[in-house]
């Protein structure tokens, strides 16, 4: 299993991110994934679930702001966040199952005031 993750960067508040996950070494298209974050000093985070049968799931804080997709052509799943604010200061992972060997390395998301 390997996840990479990219697309993050430094934003300024109220601005947009959008974050790719790239999977290989397992079927992707019948996996669900799962985007997690962890801010500096806290544990991780669930942001947002994709089925393989396009179902979605977002925590409150992404609701309305955070949606999640999926290119099964391109082995990849997106993460669009808009209206971004300071506390989603964070390292962003995605992973397709709850050990961390099935989760990316993860993409640094800075939102400055």
């Amino acid at each position: 299993v390997q996840l990479v993750e990219s697309g993050g960067g430094l934003v300024q508040s109220g601005g947009s991110l959008r974050l790719s996950c790239t999977a290989s070494g397992f079927s992707f298209s019948i996996s669900s994934i799962t985007w997690a974050r962890q801010a500096p000093g806290k544990g991780l985070e669930w942001v947002s679930d994709i089925y393989s049968d396009g179902s979605t799931y977002y925590a409150d804080f992404a609701k309305g702001r955070f949606t999640i997709s999926r290119d099964n052509a391109k082995n990849t799943v997106y993460l669009q966040m808009n209206d971004l604010k300071p506390e989603d200061t964070a390292a962003y992972y995605c992973a397709t199952c709850s050990d961390s060997s099935c989760r990316g390395q993860g993409t640094q998301v800075t939102v400055s005031s």
